[in-house]
């Protein structure tokens, strides 16, 4: 399955690992460009902006956000929806309050 992992953090950049090692075909982005050059080291595809990401999936894409609650999930969304297409995916992993 390819994914688009948008957040490289602690718990992202291990959920990318996992998902590498599982198989996956990922497409990474990161906002500092240090954890894409980890990851792309183990088989992620690197992308450097948000534009890139979406360009290198294939549709219909799924997107996984994992980027810290409150408004940087809302403005990451609201970025990637001008970006995608119907049919397109949007999972938000973050911390959101439930």
């Amino acid at each position: 399955m390819q994914i688009g992992f948008i957040g490289l953090g602690r718990m992202g950049g291990n959920m990318v690992r996992r998902l590498l090692q599982g198989g996956h075909q990922i497409v990474a982005y990161n906002r500092s460009p240090e954890p894409t050059k980890e990851v792309e080291k183990l088989g992620a595809i690197a992308a450097y902006s948000l534009q890139e990401l979406v360009g290198k999936l294939t549709p219909p894409r799924s997107v996984w956000v994992m980027v810290p609650a409150g408004r940087p999930t809302e403005e990451m969304v609201m970025a990637l929806a001008s970006l995608l297409a119907g049919g397109d995916t949007v999972i938000e992993g973050g911390n959101s309050h439930y």
